[in-house]
């Protein structure tokens, strides 16, 4: 059995984001909240929560054991990107990029 959890419009990049995905993709859950836990990365407390609310739903939804569930799948896509004016000199503007992602983690039982 399957279940699954997405966070849409998550406010960092998803290339930072999938460093952190790489981590932790394949691991049993136990093994990815501590790596999580401890992590300095940005998109660590965002993993972790998304990780808990999904084995949230593996617990109530579909009555699975917490200790027999693994990351099957992780995915971090782009979101929109946000598109900001910084003030420079003699009346110039350069544009900022506020980048988004979608990230969607996926648990099954062994």
């Amino acid at each position: 059995m399957e279940t699954s959890a997405r966070l849409k419009g998550a406010s960092i990049a998803a290339q930072k984001a999938r460093l952190v995905a790489n981590q932790i993709r394949g691991l049993e859950v136990e093994n990815a909240t501590s790596l999580l836990q401890f992590s300095n990365k940005k998109a660590a407390p965002m993993f972790l929560k998304l990780l808990e609310s999904t084995v949230a739903n593996a617990e109530h939804n579909l009555g699975l054991d917490v200790d027999d569930l693994f990351i099957s799948a992780i995915s971090v896509d782009e979101g929109i990107t946000l598109k900001r004016l910084r003030p420079r000199a003699k009346g110039r503007a350069n544009q900022r990029l506020k980048r988004t992602c979608h990230i969607n983690i996926t648990l099954s039982d062994r």
